[in-house]
C-alpha cells in the first residue's frame, strides 16, 4: 500500500532540495531518517519533516508499521516564485526571484525498491561475467593479425 505526504510552498529552491531527495529514494525509512538527521542542509530538515509526516500517515491512516516501509518516491516540484525588487545604482532596480518548492514523498510496503548499493553490486557482477566471457573466448580463439600487402612504390618518372 502506498502512503504519501506533501509539503507545499517550502521556501527553498527545488534545485537545492532535489540534491537531498535523490539520496533517500529507495532507502528504508529508518536509513532515510538517519541520513537526513546528519545532513547539514536546510533541505534535509524540510524533507525530514515531510518524511515524518508520511510515516505518521502510514501508522494512523493505513495501519502500517514503519519498520517495513521504503521510500518509493521523493519528488521535488517547482512552486510559485515570489518576485521582489532590489534597489540598484542610479535609481534603477533589479529583480530577485525567491523560489518555492512542493516536496512529495511516497512510502510503500509492497515492493522492495533497489537501493544504490544493490544496483552498484549488480553492475559489478555483470562486469565480472562479461570479463569471464571475453577471457574464455580469447583463450579458445587466438586472434590472427592479418598483414596488409604493401603498395609498390611508383616508378620515378624521368624527364625527357
Amino acid at each position: 500500500m502506498e502512503v504519501r505526504s506533501t509539503y507545499k510552498y517550502a521556501r527553498i529552491s527545488p534545485f537545492k532540495a532535489r540534491e537531498i531527495t535523490r539520496e533517500i529514494q529507495g532507502l528504508p525509512v529508518s536509513a532515510a531518517l538517519d541520513l537526513l538527521a546528519f545532513t547539514p542542509k536546510k533541505a534535509a530538515f524540510l524533507i525530514n519533516k515531510t518524511l515524518k509526516s508520511a510515516i505518521a500517515n502510514a501508522e494512523n491512516n493505513a495501519n502500517l508499521k514503519p519498520d517495513g516501509l521504503v521510500v518509493k518516491e521523493a519528488i521535488v516540484g517547482e512552486g510559485p516564485t515570489f518576485k521582489r525588487i532590489m534597489a540598484r545604482a542610479r535609481g534603477s532596480a533589479s529583480r530577485i526571484l525567491k523560489r518555492t518548492s512542493h516536496i512529495r514523498i511516497v512510502l510503500t510496503d509492497e515492493i522492495k525498491v533497489e537501493t544504490r548499493e544493490t544496483r552498484k553490486a549488480k553492475r559489478k557482477a555483470e562486469r565480472r561475467v562479461e570479463k569471464k566471457k571475453e577471457t574464455a573466448a580469447g583463450a579458445t580463439e587466438k586472434p590472427t593479425v592479418e598483414k596488409k600487402p604493401r603498395a609498390k612504390k611508383a616508378a620515378k618518372k624521368t624527364n625527357k
